[in-house]
């Protein structure tokens, strides 16, 4: 079966521009199958399964960059000598297909800093691939938390630029995009590095096109144990907090050095989220960030990265910060611009705002970003399902 494209361009009854993608069987001209109507623009390259052979060296093990569960990637070189990562998808998996055409269709046309560029893709036979840009420093979760010693140093500028990349992705997705995009599987292992450390958010084979109208998705779970939002695992309900929720626990393991689990620690640890929980409540969380920081390293604004990280996986999805907030809490942490900074100066004493988690006190930013004046303190306000009332930022 031979691959090449044909685009036949339609308007749909809302006057949106719909390609749709065939083939041909062997030597004649009849069309046998459409694959499904996908927003495809004309920035997506449509490769041979010959180049891409030729690129990976017939998809030797020596290039495999590594393998999820619709499949694995490699790197490979062009004949014009640019460097991508293949990632080629099962033929047996039906989930594998499903994958594939939401990734293409979700990422076809996104361009963002901190999102992963689509070059192309391939569809011959049973064969599947997407072409990416390559990205040399692999993933946080292999080059951070790899059992491998990696030679990279992950100092306190670089975690900083990883989280607040991300964040920014993300917020991009949420808001700026239309629809609007939830990933769904935001995870150490899904945010890949470029040469400079670079964060590139990657692998949207799970998110969902959130029109704005919409205040959830109730849809089949699906992400990774240890990184899903409650009330998602729970219910299916899906919203964009999903992904706050993720984000959460992924700037908890960047900051801690360690996994959301780790079954090498006595029981009580191994779950990153119940312990720094714990240490918050006891006041002794800045135990639990990475030892092995040292210099040029802020211990106050590492403990307020954890305690942002807290913020956003809180038990309850009204509650949690919008990515768009997430970002700028982080951004503000290093530029000391935090609520009541203004009135801290000339003392000695860091600034520190106040985010009611229960709605009760709010000093500067509710949970969707918006500045408020400060409200007046109830004598019993609501508190989170961990018993705190306040994160002290």
């Amino acid at each position: 079966m031979t691959c090449f494209p044909l685009f036949r361009w339609k308007k749909n009854c809302r006057s949106q521009i719909v390609p749709a993608f065939w083939w041909k069987k062997n030597s004649k001209s009849q069309i046998v199958q459409r694959v499904m109507d996908m927003p495809i623009y004309g920035n997506v390259k449509i490769y041979s399964s010959k180049e891409l052979k030729k690129a990976t060296r017939n998809f030797c093990s020596a290039n495999k960059l590594g393998q999820g569960s619709f499949g694995c990637v490699y790197q490979g070189k062009l004949k014009n000598g640019q460097k991508v990562a293949i990632k080629v998808l099962s033929s047996e998996s039906k989930q594998g297909t499903k994958e594939f055409l939401n990734e293409l269709s979700v990422i076809s046309n996104i361009i963002h800093p901190n999102l992963v560029k689509l070059y192309g893709c391939c569809v011959d036979g049973g064969q599947k691939m997407l072409v990416y840009n390559y990205l040399e420093n692999n993933s946080v979760a292999k080059t951070l938390f790899g059992n491998a010693r990696s030679s990279i140093r992950f100092d306190w500028r670089i975690r900083v630029k990883i989280c607040i990349g991300v964040a920014d992705g993300l917020a991009y997705l949420h808001e700026e995009v239309r629809p609007h995009i939830v990933h769904r599987d935001i995870k150490a292992s899904n945010v890949l590095l470029d040469k400079d450390l670079n964060p590139k958010i990657s692998d949207f084979g799970l998110a969902k096109l959130f029109p704005g109208n919409m205040t959830h998705i109730s849809t089949r779970v699906a992400g990774t144990l240890g990184y899903l939002a409650p009330e998602y695992a729970i219910r299916g309900q899906l919203t964009k907090k999903a992904d706050v929720y993720s984000f959460g626990v992924l700037l908890l393991e960047i900051v801690s050095g360690r996994w959301h689990t780790d079954p090498r620690l006595p029981l009580q640890d191994q779950f990153l989220l119940e312990t720094a929980w714990a240490l918050y409540e006891s006041g002794d969380l800045e135990s639990i960030i990475d030892r092995t920081l040292k210099d040029g390293f802020s211990t106050e604004e590492a403990h307020r990265f954890l305690r942002i990280g807290l913020l956003c996986t809180q038990d309850t999805a009204k509650i949690r910060p919008s990515m768009s907030m997430v970002a700028k809490m982080l951004k503000d942490v290093l530029k000391g611009r935090c609520a009541h900074n203004h009135a801290n100066r000339g003392t000695d004493q860091p600034a520190k705002v106040k985010i009611g988690l229960g709605g009760s006190q709010l000093l500067e930013y509710d949970a969707e970003g918006q500045k408020n004046e400060p409200a007046k303190e109830k004598s019993k306000s609501p508190v989170n399902a961990h018993g705190t009332e306040n994160l002290l930022l």
